[in-house]
């Protein structure tokens, strides 16, 4: 494939991120069952064709491809995602952050830490290596989201390594596969990030920019999708106008606006 392919295949796919699935949870990282079927139902109908991330950007499966990713390994993407992605025939990917996996208790980090010692802990819980190992039998992609899920613009560089090479290694050694993708914490990424993650043999790495740029794997952008979003806010986040104007040089001073207008 030439540069000019590789930057082609990621500007013409749609990468969706996604956090976990419950039917009660509030949180704006969840997503009801009901809209994110209705969400799939809707880009399946436009004539979107399911690819894992790795798969969408490096090797297209159609002109209109789409990636559906989910960040932190929440026990909800199996037990609820996967039958529905299943249902409108779409691997996932599903990023990790490895020293989590198959811990008996939730998960916790800054972002998340104010859901805990309530009655949503479960919806906290993540997956084990073992149900991992069954997406990734089913199609899915597994990929990195690090060791612990830190802001990695903030670490060392011995710390930015290992979080990178390590969780590499620790996929690959518990799923028997290759691990060949990465989702940025935060989405938070500056030159150092993105050249470590080269160096740890990453072949795709996704973020969650406001404004979108093609060219670097390494950068792959996507559109976060929250429990916020109506419905025509998630057709104006998929819609080719929004993703090729996230491209313009005009986007930030127009998102700006809008937010001001919003109160936000």
């Amino acid at each position: 494939m030439t540069a000019d392919d590789g930057r082609r295949a990621v500007s013409e796919v749609l990468v969706l991120a996604y956090h976990a699935v419950s039917a009660e949870w509030r949180a704006d990282l969840s997503i009801t069952p009901q809209k994110l079927e209705w969400q799939l139902r809707s880009l399946t109908r436009r004539g979107y064709r399911g690819a894992t991330v790795h798969e969408a950007v490096c090797r297209p499966a159609a002109e209109k491809t789409v990636a559906v990713t989910f960040d932190d390994g929440y026990r909800s993407v199996l037990t609820l995602g996967f039958p529905i992605l299943r249902r409108y025939g779409i691997p996932g990917t599903v990023f990790v952050p490895t020293d989590f996996m198959g811990a008996a208790e939730p998960m916790r980090w800054p972002g998340i830490d104010h859901w805990l010692d309530g009655r949503h802990d479960p919806e906290l819980l993540p997956l084990t290596w073992s149900e991992l190992a069954e997406l990734a039998a089913s199609g899915w992609e597994v990929g990195s989201h690090t060791r612990s899920h830190p802001r990695l613009t903030q670490v060392d560089d011995a710390s930015l390594e290992a979080e990178l090479r390590e969780s590499r290694q620790v996929c690959e050694r518990e799923l028997r596969r290759p691990c060949r993708s990465l989702a940025y914490p935060y989405g938070d990424h500056d030159p150092r990030v993105v050249a470590a993650a080269r160096a740890a043999g990453y072949d795709v790495a996704c973020t969650l920019p406001e404004k979108f740029s093609a060219g670097d794997r390494l950068r792959t952008p996507r559109a976060g999708i929250y429990h916020r979003d109506s419905d025509l806010v998630f057709r104006i986040k998929t819609s080719p106008w929004t993703t090729r104007g996230r491209r313009s040089r005009a986007w930030r001073p127009v998102s700006r606006a809008v937010r001001r207008a919003r109160g936000r």
